[in-house]
This record gives structure tokens, C-alpha cells and sequence, in this order.
């Protein structure tokens, strides 16, 4: 399995990227992926804001259960 670290840093010309982190875990050849990390991606969501937005349930495991029951019984010898 291939190891992936995620750094970031500061491209400042068109060949030289500064890392604000030293990296220990990978040597050798390395292939670099660059993004811009100041501005975010219009559209997308990120998925822990989605998780923190997220409202505990207001049903109770027993009801839950009981609709789960409900709906197995009518799938048969499925």
C-alpha cells in the first residue's frame, strides 16, 4: 500500500516548494500533488462542518427496531 502524507507549504517559483513541516516518513522519489490551500473549493461541503451539523435522533431504539422488523416481514423468503 502506497503511504501518502499530506504537508502544506508555499510554492514561491515555478520549481521550488517550501514545506512548513519536515517529512520523515516517505524518502526517495515522491510525487507531488498541488492544490491551492487558501481558497476554498466552491460547491463542496467540508465533511467534518457536515458531521458537526449533524442533530442527535429523537427516535427511540425500540422504535427504530420495530420499523426494521416491519419492513423485513414483508420481503418474504428473500
Amino acid at each position: 500500500m502506497e503511504k501518502a502524507v499530506i504537508v502544506r507549504g508555499r510554492l514561491s517559483d515555478p520549481q521550488h516548494v517550501e514545506l512548513d513541516e519536515p517529512v520523515t516518513e516517505i524518502d526517495g522519489d515522491v510525487e507531488v500533488v498541488l492544490k491551492s490551500a487558501s481558497a476554498p473549493r466552491s460547491g463542496t461541503t467540508d465533511i467534518f462542518d457536515l458531521i458537526a451539523g449533524l442533530r442527535a435522533g429523537s427516535r427511540s431504539k425500540e422504535d427504530i427496531d420495530n420499523q426494521v422488523h416491519e419492513e423485513r416481514s414483508t420481503w418474504g423468503d428473500r
